[in-house]
């Protein structure tokens, strides 16, 4: 892996973290990249290692086992993850952001000395669960009923598209304890609860060895204490993760179009027709210049917000602005890579293929570019 381009001046702190992330992600991830892809295989044994390192609690406090970093850290480390892995990377997202971070934001001191030291070690796998298969944008239409019980809440339904569920021993569950918005509240459930188990397990066209699977509640027994935040508060806790969730995942396409360019740049140089590497012709230095220009937009956009909710000073519609321009230029950007390779690009041969297939995910993921949109627009019309 090479490096070209700008010095962000991120703070030193985010230089170590993308240092050490970027070996240890060149040692140990990189090279078993392209079999997670081929033989859709989840490499757990990762996560203890990436633990030691302190990469899933980056954003939790000293006192709670974290390093008490911030988000803009976070973001680096994930990008420099997705670079060798864009599969890993997702899987990494869900365990130390989407579950280890609402856990440290919303659970109290029990709940944390509990689930975080384990999550954060990578002893165990964590995991997110909201969407459903008929509710996805539309979250609050969720099916998954919570009804209470004494001494705790029987949980009855399916969750859909679940990052890490097979895998995961921690899950943040989202479940109808009520009607309407006001009606959801969030539990932590643990893969060993009576009644809970992983359905199908769901095949995709990219992200594969980052495991996809259906989640089932039959007379699934949860305890009072593993009520996470207030009850019928959900929606509050999920939507107030979303902006640092957005975010967060925006470095995974941060990671791909730089793992493109790692590859564009040396076959360019070396490939040689009419005579001369096909670097020297014109077109093929404009395709690379884009390629970097959308690259370095990106990343200055990324870090800009992420910088901005460590200050608590984000807006919800530049976190959904940063994953939506980021994701649009990912899947652009490994296109051109694709284009760049000709002929070797569209084969199995060479990693480019794959980064298309990849970068297509988060047009989708963390909620689709089509509700980015409507969020960006709503917000800045102030429409109702």
């Amino acid at each position: 892996m090479s490096d070209t381009g700008l010095d962000f001046a991120l703070g030193e702190m985010a230089d170590t973290i993308r240092d050490t992330t970027r070996r240890f992600a060149e040692d140990r991830i990189a090279p078993l990249a392209a079999r997670i892809d081929e033989e859709d295989w989840f490499p757990v044994e990762l996560w203890p290692q990436m633990g030691e390192l302190g990469l899933h609690g980056i954003t939790v406090e000293e006192e709670h086992g974290g390093l008490g970093l911030g988000y803009l850290e976070h973001v680096v480390a994930q990008e420099e993850v997705a670079r060798a892995s864009a599969s890993i990377g997702l899987s990494y997202g869900a365990h130390s952001n989407l579950c280890v971070n609402q856990i440290r934001r919303w659970a109290n001191d029990e709940q944390k000395k509990k689930y975080l030291p384990k999550l954060i070690s990578g002893e165990h796998v964590g995991s997110l669960a909201m969407s459903e298969a008929g509710a996805g944008s539309d979250v609050v239409s969720m099916k998954l009923r919570a009804d209470k019980v004494q001494g705790g809440y029987v949980l009855n339904g399916t969750k859909f598209w679940i990052t890490n569920a097979a895998y995961a021993d921690t899950l943040v569950v989202y479940a109808k304890t009520g009607e309407g918005s006001k009606g959801i509240t969030t539990f932590l459930i643990e893969k060993d609860m009576p009644g809970f188990s992983i359905g199908q397990k769901i095949p995709k066209m990219g992200m594969r060895g980052s495991p996809t699977a259906e989640l089932v509640f039959n007379d699934c027994e949860v305890p009072e204490e593993n009520v996470m935040g207030p009850l019928n508060g959900g929606v509050g806790v999920l939507m107030s993760g979303l902006d640092y969730e957005r975010t967060v995942l925006a470095g995974i396409q941060l990671g791909i179009m730089q793992a493109c360019l790692d590859v564009v740049l040396p076959f360019v140089r070396e490939r040689k027709q009419f005579g001369k590497p096909i670097g020297a012709f014109q077109l093929m230095q404009a395709k690379v210049a884009d390629m970097y220009v959308a690259l370095n937009s990106a990343r200055a956009y990324v870090y800009a917000v992420a910088k901005a909710c460590d200050a608590g000073k984000t807006t919800r519609f530049d976190a959904a602005g940063a994953i939506l321009y980021a994701s649009e230029n990912a899947f652009r950007v490994a296109g051109e890579a694709v284009q760049a390779l000709g002929g070797a690009g569209y084969t199995k041969d060479w990693p480019v293929e794959r980064f298309l297939r990849d970068a297509k995910l988060l047009d989708i993921g963390a909620g689709t570019n089509e509700i980015r949109r409507m969020l960006i627009g709503r917000e800045l019309i102030g429409a109702a």
